[in-house]
């Protein structure tokens, strides 16, 4: 291959450094930016980057997806942006082109009962004396209990979990931030049981916190295994429309939205209290926790009883 084909991977290579130079992780993203210079510098070698290069190559994804396009495309976009100051002849898809690359499925907002039988039914999974129903049913109440990332909590490890101390240690996670997260005594509680249960059956005082037998580490995959199996025997599993069945990830949703609820019923100020719940969420910004705020019965209902509250109170001033 000449040095002139390969002018876009060359570019594209540059440009990723400097991004993680920032601070930037780009792992998915920057494969994928240089899938597509290897495909542009290969069947447009003469072109440059160009609308109708960067299209042809997000319809040559192996879904057939609308959606999956419009997120490749998304991906060019800003290496379009840092080309064209090489290149004037770069062009810049337009944002949309390939209509919406992103989608929020509705969260759902687990019920007290519900994550109690999650937990319940984690204990039964098999194998029935091993470590790993355990470390399964440990993990769902942790993720209820903080709000943490699923791959918060299956990073971390042990001495990120200070237990006397009762709190965890998150380290350089999402947007290159590491937190302190205070846990609540009853967390502490179920933590330190779990940490004796682990060390019974596992001989190593190092490495991860969640081990499954073998004192190997629970890996995301074995815990969306897991977890989807206990959406089957719960009844949850939707085969006519998978985009409402629960996730893992709707526990952050839930953690969000019943802190909510709760400051509500306190009577607190909520909107001077939402930088705290960012803070221990992990967001860079408050608008990011807005995300996981949702509407749902109870808090619907608290919300309209104080709105009425203020409104009648208005009233009575005015007369």
């Amino acid at each position: 291959m000449s040095a002139e084909s390969m002018r876009l991977v060359s570019l594209a290579s540059a440009y990723l450094a400097q991004r993680r130079a920032l601070g930037f992780g780009l792992h998915i993203a920057g494969r994928r930016l240089l899938a597509f210079a290897r495909y542009a510098d290969e069947h447009f070698p003469e072109s440059g980057l160009t609308i109708a290069v960067a299209v042809a190559w997000a319809r040559a994804a192996n879904r057939p997806d609308p959606m999956t396009w419009a997120r490749r495309l998304e991906i060019v976009r800003p290496f379009a942006r840092y080309v064209r100051q090489f290149d004037p002849a770069t062009e810049v898809p337009p944002a949309g082109l390939l209509g919406r690359a992103h989608r929020r499925l509705a969260p759902h907002v687990y019920t007290e009962k519900e994550i109690i039988a999650l937990i319940r039914e984690a204990r039964r999974l098999s194998p029935a004396r091993g470590l790993r129903p355990d470390t399964i049913a440990t993990l769902i109440g942790l993720l209820a209990a903080t709000g943490l990332r699923v791959s918060e909590a299956l990073h971390l490890q042990r001495d990120d979990v200070e237990i006397d101390a009762a709190l965890l240690q998150i380290r350089t996670t999402k947007f290159c931030k590491s937190r302190l997260v205070p846990l609540h005594a009853t967390t502490v509680s179920a933590l330190r049981q779990y940490a004796v249960r682990r060390d019974q059956a596992c001989s190593s005082t190092t490495g991860s916190f969640f081990l499954v037998d073998g004192a190997i580490p629970l890996s995301y995959s074995k815990f969306r295994t897991a977890f989807r199996r206990l959406r089957i025997r719960l009844g949850w599993e939707s085969r006519t429309n998978p985009t409402v069945r629960p996730r893992a990830h709707d526990l952050r949703h839930t953690f969000a939205c019943r802190r909510l609820l709760q400051w509500h019923r306190d009577g607190v100020d909520v909107d001077a209290h939402l930088i705290d719940l960012s803070t221990y969420l992990g967001h860079a910004k408050v608008t990011d926790t807005y995300w996981y705020l949702s509407g749902f019965p109870e808090l619907m209902d608290l919300v309209g009883q104080r709105f009425d509250k203020f409104v009648c109170a208005k009233t009575e001033r005015r007369r």
